[in-house]
């Protein structure tokens, strides 16, 4: 096994012909613990081998750079050999060496020798090479010092020697330290190291600041929760049982295993954290954590919206702003981890201890139930993620075959068309769906006024036109987002509560209600979808005759941030292009208003039906409107313009019905879901209120067994059903019986 001391890495010096000095003997081949000889020493004395051997790297002045200044001051116990001397090359004081100079008349043999004496000086008194010495991780005492360049950025070259095991072996020779870096390796960074050298306070400080900016981001990762509003102090003053365990595994295992391991550990740390970080924008969205198996497809929806809402600038800089945090959590939380170990292991008795008593504390906190600001002390976050993403990838994954196993139940598949929907032959139905419209609009008091105020508006004015309404209240298989899935869910009788299953159901030949009103034969089947801006296949599968996105009502206004069409446009359109034609057959449509979609704003307001014209009217009321950007800076602002969003959208509905609305008009409408949890406030209710208005008394007569209440407004005790129940319900009121009770699927 070849061995490279540290003299060959000193720089030349210029042979001198000059005589040998009479004690160049001791400075060549005498050792540095050897009697002298009797008689005075002529001339200066010969270097100490030791003080010697306590450098790397002797600078082209002469000058001795400290080997690995450490931040603590003087050299720690651990660098003492067991005779109690100081080790070669040890030396973790803030001192630098002093200038070491040849004496004169040293010839070349002399200087060669003095190169060859730090090699040398390195053996312990056991007379164990410097290279089977250096680190000792058997538990061996004398010299931790092969770990000490490890962490890095110390302010000297990294040592060649490598980690010594349990027989005082070398690993890999002298090439390959505890970090697994090959002395041509740490040759390159010694450049940087040998610079900081000239400036061992500077060296200090980017020692103990690494070191530092190192265990934060490791704790951040450890303790930042997975939710915003949990996001306080008192979640960082806690003891994570993750970072003990990892601690204890790190400081017992092997060199190389613990290096890889290191890596592993920090790799997997990062990936928590940016999950940790997802389940944030998911929770303030959806008020549920990420699915890591059915979820994917939402952060193109969600590119989507910042872009309609913010433009394809801020689209851009979001984008690349979670990019570039992504890897860099990455890396840097897999350099922070390996770091740290490197340091625990160069001092391994204080790391020890430390864990030791970590690990009795995060006990007794769970014992005694310790908690800080109402928060446990004793902390298991990451670990009860980690099983709860498992278990949900399990059920995810068996979600498929179970709901397979629900949609093939149908009531209503084997009645025929001549039986379906008899009690609304003639009627035009037209099935309303408002954006965000939740049980918040009406229960919370921050808002209830306001809509209380327009709700009892529209049921006096509605009444005054010959109208009667019923309302209750739905459970939403959502909430902050996912319009497509509650919509799926009301009109297949299914619970669509993913993307797969909203998949599943739009390529399966699963009757809707919508489609079971164009099966029939008896109604044209319209659909009014301002909200779609590109191909909708899908709306085959409704059962859809025809359909009216963005790009078909006509509308030549601009964008109301994601909203494509304003409410009241868009009700207008569907009057001028289908229900005010003369002599066409009954009509069942499903109509979709956007104005009440997040961010609202700006938001537009009521105009003259007559001034719609072609939408260019909406350009100065937009001009007039807030800005998006503004108003979430706020979560008042933001609760105050959704309740805004919210009035336009039902002013727009109730004006319609009292304007074009007839003895034959039957309108159902609803909510899709509850708004995100900054306008929630905590609740965690997923009710939405849906409501049904005719002028023909026999069509609420049919639901007089419901039990829903009177008016506009659901009152608080009014029913509450799953919002795939609806579809059944409303077939058996208005037809014939099914030969099977409807199903009821589970969530």
């Amino acid at each position: 096994m070849s061995h490279i001391t540290r003299s060959s890495q000193l720089p030349e010096q210029p042979e001198k012909e000059t005589e040998p000095h009479p004690d160049a003997r001791t400075a060549t081949g005498t050792p540095a613990d050897a009697e002298p000889e009797t008689g005075p020493a002529p001339g200066p004395a010969a270097p100490d081998a030791d003080a010697i051997a306590g450098t790397d790297d002797t600078e082209a002045d002469g000058s001795v750079p400290t080997d690995d200044a450490e931040a603590d001051g003087p050299a720690v116990a651990d660098d003492l050999d067991t005779d109690g001397t100081a080790g070669a090359g040890a030396a973790d004081s803030d001192k630098t060496v002093s200038t070491v100079e040849a004496p004169a008349g040293t010839d070349a043999a002399a200087g060669a020798a003095a190169s060859d004496a730090p090699a040398k000086a390195d053996a312990d008194t056991d007379g164990v090479s410097e290279t089977a010495h250096a680190d000792g991780d058997a538990g061996d005492d004398r010299s931790e010092k092969a770990d000490a360049d490890a962490a890095g950025g110390d302010g000297v070259p990294e040592r060649a020697d490598g980690d010594a095991d349990e027989g005082g072996r070398s690993e890999k020779g002298d090439g390959d330290g505890d970090d697994g870096v090959s002395e041509k390796a740490a040759g390159g960074r010694g450049v940087l190291r040998g610079r900081l050298a000239k400036y061992p306070q500077v060296a200090r400080v980017v020692t103990v600041g690494t070191t530092v900016l190192a265990a934060a981001l490791v704790l951040f990762g450890l303790l930042v929760p997975n939710k915003l509003e949990r996001l306080e102090f008192g979640a960082f003053v806690r003891i994570p049982a993750e970072g003990v365990l990892l601690a204890a595994l790190l400081l017992a295992l092997p060199p190389k295993p613990r290096r890889i391991t290191s890596y592993v550990v920090g790799a997997l740390l990062g990936l928590v954290t940016i999950l940790k970080f997802v389940d944030m924008g998911f929770y303030s969205v959806m008020a549920r954590p990420f699915d890591l198996v059915l979820d994917w497809i939402l952060f193109e929806n969600a590119a989507d919206w910042v872009k309609e809402s913010f433009g394809r600038s801020g689209e851009i800089v979001a984008v690349i702003a979670v990019v570039v945090l992504v890897i860099a959590l990455l890396v840097l939380m897999t350099l922070a981890v390996a770091r740290l170990t490197d340091v625990m292991v160069r001092h391994r008795p204080v790391a020890t201890r430390t864990t030791l008593i970590l690990g009795t504390a995060w006990i007794t906190c769970v014992t005694l139930g310790v908690q800080f600001t109402d928060v446990p002390v004793a902390s298991q976050m990451n670990a009860t993620i980690v099983q709860n993403r498992v278990d949900q990838v399990q059920a995810s994954l068996h979600d498929g075959q179970i709901f397979a196993k629900q949609a093939s139940v149908d009531a209503f598949a084997d009645t025929p068309p001549d039986q379906l929907l008899t009690g609304l032959r003639g009627k035009d139905v037209l099935f309303t769906f408002i954006e965000s419209y939740g049980r918040t609009a009406i229960d919370d008091p921050a808002m209830s006024k306001e809509i209380d105020s327009v709700l009892s508006e529209g049921t006096s004015g509605l009444k005054s036109a010959g109208f009667s309404s019923r309302s209750a209240w739905l459970r939403s298989p959502v909430t902050g987002a996912g319009s497509w899935l509650a919509h799926s869910t009301f009109l297949s009788g299914l619970w669509i509560k993913n993307q797969q299953r909203y998949r599943s159901l739009t390529t399966s030949d699963r009757n809707t209600l919508t489609k079971y009103f164009q099966k029939t034969g008896a109604w044209d089947t319209v659909g009014i979808v301002p909200g779609v801006r590109r191909a909708w296949p899908e709306g085959k599968f409704f059962g859809l005759d025809r359909i009216y996105d963005s790009e078909h009502l006509g509308y030549n206004g601009p964008y109301f941030s994601w909203t494509p069409v304003p409410d009241q446009f868009s009700l207008g359109a569907f009057e001028r292009l289908e229900h005010g034609k003369k002599n066409r057959k009954p009509m069942m449509a499903e109509i979709i208003l956007a104005s009440s979609h997040n961010p609202w704003a700006p938001i537009a307001h009521m105009i003259d039906w007559n001034d719609l014209g072609d939408g260019s009217v909406y350009n100065q009321i937009k001009k007039e409107g807030k800005d998006p950007k503004e108003v979430w800076k706020n979560p008042e602002s933001v609760r105050r313009e959704y309740r805004n969003a919210i009035e336009y959208s039902l002013h727009s509905l109730t004006q319609y019905v009292e304007k074009y609305g007839d003895k034959n008009t039957v309108l159902v409408f609803l909510g899709d879901h509850q708004p995100v949890p900054t306008v929630t406030a905590g609740s965690t209710s997923r009710d939405v209120p849906v409501t049904i208005v005719a002028k023909d008394p026999k069509v609420l007569d049919r639901i007089s067994d419901w039990g829903w209440t009177d008016g506009l407004k659901p009152a608080k005790n009014a029913p509450e059903w799953r919002m795939d129940t609806f579809r059944d319900r409303f077939m058996t009121a208005y037809g014939p019986h099914p030969g099977t009770a409807a199903a009821t699927p589970t969530p």
